[in-house]
């Protein structure tokens, strides 16, 4: 299997990934009362994981140092560890919108940013594959997985806020799930670049660094950290998933570029949710089809983008 098969396996293992993670991160987040603080606990525990590691391996340490050397030699821009401001944006919108516009509405919007600014992203050349021209085929492919997330959603309503007196609130509040979208692309290719030069592990430990710190300032600004907090292990493993597939998407991305790396993520993270539905007895036609679409445009991106 070449780089690029290797590549799209990493992205559909991301994908599952990131749909056990938020059935963890969810799960700890209703026990806390407080889905920011679930996020913060999560990058938290990932970052310990790495700590430790970093300080059981000195290969690790020299990917650190190296990517300290690129800094100060302009290799890399300061701007390009600043990845996990991204994944901070994105919980903390999580915590803003969903009340208001609803899982479905937040997860069309973010699929919808991130894979029309991948287009974008691949084209500027951001990433460490360099540039990738917008073709039909690519636009193609991005649209059938803005569809097929939609099919997902089954048509269920958007909830309006109970106390606004806005009626247009919930298509406002859309912007920032979209945002977050776009910033998720970008994370993927700034985190790319800063794995080339120290290892996918260097580029996982700085993007959990400054996620953590941007939502503890969230966390701290708003409620504060609980005072309680659940016992169950499981719940505390969302942090551990989220390195793995952190570091995974700092070498894919290199491999495959980020739309595709975005599309099959979606796939996987639909795979997933099928499957984790179907145990549970309560798989819906229409999300079994709507993965079904997102494969398709994950095949027309990988034959359009050789």
């Amino acid at each position: 299997m070449g780089g690029r098969g290797v590549g799209v396996l990493f992205g559909f293992a991301i994908g599952a990934g990131v749909a056990v993670q938020g059935r963890i991160n969810g799960a700890l987040g209703a026990r806390l009362g407080d889905g920011v603080a679930a996020a913060a606990i999560s990058f938290g525990t990932g970052l310990v994981a790495l700590v430790i590691a970093f300080g059981c391996s000195p290969a690790l340490r020299r990917g650190l140092g190296e990517v300290r050397r690129a800094v100060a030699l302009g290799g890399l821009r300061p701007w390009q560890l600043l990845g996990g401001l991204c994944g901070a944006f994105f919980v903390a919108s999580q915590g803003l919108t969903i009340a208001s516009i609803g899982v479905t509405a937040f997860t069309v919007a973010v699929v919808a940013g991130q894979l029309l600014s991948s287009l974008l992203v691949d084209r500027l050349g951001l990433a460490p594959n360099g540039r990738t021209a917008i073709t039909p085929g690519r636009v193609v492919a991005a649209g059938l997985a803005i569809g097929g997330v939609l099919l997902s959603a089954g048509g269920k309503s958007i909830p309006a806020p109970a106390a606004t007196g806005i009626p247009d609130v919930p298509a406002l509040l859309v912007v920032l799930p979209a945002l977050a979208g776009i910033g998720l692309a970008w994370q993927q290719a700034v985190n790319g670049r800063v794995g080339a030069v120290g290892g996918p592990f260097a580029a996982t430990l700085i993007n959990f660094a400054v996620g953590l710190v941007a939502l503890l300032a969230v966390t701290l600004a708003a409620a504060g950290l609980p005072d309680r907090f659940p016992t169950e292990p499981w719940l505390y493993l969302g942090g551990l998933i989220g390195v793995a597939f952190i570091a995974l998407a700092a070498v894919a991305v290199g491999l495959i570029g980020v739309l595709l790396l975005g599309l099959t993520s979606v796939a996987g993270q639909l795979v997933a949710a099928v499957a984790l539905d179907a145990a549970e007895g309560k798989l819906a036609p229409a999300t079994a089809l709507s993965c079904l679409i997102v494969l398709i445009a994950v095949f027309v991106a990988s034959r359009t983008g050789r």
